[in-house]
C-alpha cells in the first residue's frame, strides 16, 4: 500500500481516537463535574471549560501521534508551529545582536 494511503488511514485512526477520548471523558462525568463547579447561570460556559480541559491532553497526544506516524511512514511536510517559533528565535537573536 502507498505511504500516502497508509498516512490517511493512520490519521483517520487517530481522529477516531480523539472521538473515543471525548466519549470516555463524557462517560466518566468530567464534563458534568466541571459544569457543576460554576453557578447555574454559567452552565454553558462551564461546559465549554470542561470540554477545553478534557480535550487539551487529547490534542497533545494527537500531535505526538501524528508526528510519530509521519516519521514512521517518512511523510514530509511543514509544521506551521515550528516555523512560527523559529521566526521568534530569529527575531530574538536579531534583537540581541542589535543591542550588542
Amino acid at each position: 500500500m502507498h505511504n500516502k494511503t497508509l498516512h490517511h488511514i493512520g490519521v483517520g485512526a487517530g481522529f477516531l481516537g480523539l472521538i473515543l477520548w471525548y466519549y470516555a471523558g463524557h462517560q466518566l462525568g468530567i464534563l458534568d463535574w466541571v459544569a457543576q463547579q460554576v453557578p447555574e447561570r454559567y452552565a454553558g460556559g462551564g461546559l465549554m471549560l470542561g470540554i477545553m480541559l478534557l480535550m487539551t491532553p487529547g490534542f497533545f497526544i494527537w500531535k505526538l501521534y501524528n508526528r510519530w506516524l509521519e516519521a514512521k511512514l517518512s511523510v514530509r511536510g511543514r509544521y506551521y508551529e515550528d516555523e512560527y517559533y523559529a521566526s521568534l528565535k530569529k527575531d530574538d537573536k536579531d534583537t540581541d545582536d542589535k543591542q550588542s
